[in-house]
């Protein structure tokens, strides 16, 4: 289900006020439809990682394809006044807004995709009103459901094969952040949830067991696990650490020969506290003895990739994750910190395209001019380098590193190479078709692999090469000298 669905309401209010000001600015002065070009990325991968795993297209699209102001958004957007107690809005802008449909391209990097600091995830093209209203919508899409699938991917990807399970709602930042981040963390690679509106909305299996509250309704904790059991004779898994964790797994130990008597199988306890390294070994050794081998040992507790890293180093029995807090709340960064810039504008009178860039004191801030692709190059061991190109110019095989120029990589011509923006709207009108959640997965963990992997360590990983080709850096640095001139003046 998409987002508009979600919430059943127009989103063309979901939006910063400033993002309508300087709509109502461009269509004052007569520039509301003059063409323009806008690129949304980041600049640093997010936790410190080698890597980042593009997510919240299909949320994007919906929102692009449903976005039309109702009589009720510009009905409130009358009502609104400015610091002289005047209408902000003036009610000829407010009909505009009204007629206004979405007739921009747009270009986007698949969900699932790998992608890099200050490559281009999404290209929007066309009128500069239209492109600057979508400019926080899409930002708050994409930067939340990308940070939350990179953290997933790494989640996996220290789990080692294990199964992972996401219960991270009660801690999530609010109902819709709890469904986006489900969504994302599967787009990651988490095997399941147990949030059960997420599994209906995105058809995502779900998982659970119980909380310490049911052990604590009855008398004993053995009578709790039996009880749970009848209740659910082949789908039972025991929180055993409401009272003391050992005591527990043997008295899951009892139930479970119980259970086999009767002709089922325990399926798992869940360790929620204390040593799980060495828990989980003495519970696996307990099982192993009583001849339940496939009894699964599931962890929890705050875990994210460092701890499930530290405990596969300690020789942990554990087989499945169930993480919270730390993958919803993508718990050591708080936010991606995607931007979106202006890269061209259409001159009005030639019809030539101006290349735009945001200058800055840090280096890191300053802009890429241009109509943006991006060009990987691959082959049979993975991926290479990236290649940030402008449209408009054919691209030389030389890629520099924007942030030091005497770093520099020239490709081959016999190296394979993919352009990664593919279309998604032509003049408004939506041409590609978003596949299913499951297809993204695996895209995703195919990615990933092709990477090195020294780029998916988790600590000092390498850094993938990523450089502007060699004309786009050159112009980049011509506006620049240009710009910083003209300051002089």
């Amino acid at each position: 289900m998409n987002i508009s669905d979600r919430f059943q309401t127009s989103l063309a209010l979901l939006t910063d006020l400033y993002q309508l000001t300087m709509a109502q600015g461009y269509w004052k002065k007569g520039m509301a439809e003059q063409e323009a070009v806008f690129h949304l990325y980041f600049r640093k991968n997010p936790f410190k990682g080698g890597y980042t795993v593009m997510a919240g297209l299909a949320d994007a699209i919906d929102l692009l394809q449903h976005l039309q102001f109702t009589p009720e958004d510009t009905a409130y957007l009358g009502s609104l006044r400015g610091s002289k107690n005047q209408p902000l809005f003036e009610q000829g802008f407010l009909d505009y807004l009204l007629q206004m449909r979405f007739t921009c391209d747009v270009a986007a990097v698949p969900e699932g995709t790998v992608v890099f600091p200050n490559e281009p995830l999404l290209r929007i093209s066309g009128p500069i009103l239209q492109c600057q209203l979508v400019e926080t919508p899409l930002l708050t899409i994409i930067n939340f459901q990308t940070l939350v699938a990179t953290k997933a991917a790494r989640i996996v990807e220290a789990a080692q094969g294990d199964r992972v399970i996401e219960f991270g709602m009660r801690r999530a930042q609010g109902p819709d952040g709890a469904l986006s981040a489900t969504r994302a963390a599967f787009i990651g690679g988490i095997g399941a949830t147990s949030n059960l509106l997420a599994g209906r909305l995105f058809t995502i299996p779900v998982k659970g067991t119980h909380a310490h509250s049911w052990v604590m309704s009855f008398t004993e904790e053995q009578a709790a696990f039996t009880a749970y059991a009848e209740v659910f004779p082949d789908d039972s898994v025991f929180l055993v650490d409401t009272y003391n964790t050992l005591a527990g797994i043997k008295k899951a130990v009892t139930v479970a020969k119980d259970l086999r008597a009767r002709g089922h199988e325990l399926q798992g306890v869940r360790l929620d506290s204390g040593d799980l390294a060495y828990l989980s070994k003495e519970g696996r050794r307990l099982f192993d003895e009583a001849g339940f081998p496939a009894v699964s040992i599931v962890a929890s507790n705050d875990l994210d990739e460092y701890l499930i890293e530290s405990l596969k180093r300690q020789g942990a029995r554990i087989d499945t994750w169930g993480i919270g807090t730390k993958l919803v709340t993508a718990y050591d960064q708080p936010a991606l910190g995607g931007v979106y810039k202006l890269g061209a504008l259409r001159h009005p009178v030639t019809g030539e395209w101006e290349y735009k860039l945001k200058l800055s004191e840090q280096l890191a801030k300053i802009s890429t001019p241009g109509i943006q692709q991006v060009r990987r190059f691959f082959n049979e061991q993975g991926f290479l380098a990236d290649m940030i190109y402008s449209e408009e110019t054919a691209p030389t095989s030389t890629l520099i590193d924007p942030n030091d120029a005497t770093r520099r990589k020239t490709m081959a011509s016999s190296i394979q190479c993919q352009d990664l923006l593919v279309p998604i709207f032509r003049q408004g009108q939506l041409i590609y078709q978003t596949p299913d959640l499951r297809t993204i997965q695996q895209h995703a963990q195919q990615q990933v692999q092709q990477l090195h992997e020294t780029i998916r360590r988790f600590l000092n990983p390498h850094v993938y090469p990523v450089g502007l080709e060699e004309n786009l850096y050159n112009q980049k640095i011509d506006i620049i000298l240009k710009l910083r001139q003209a300051e002089k003046a």
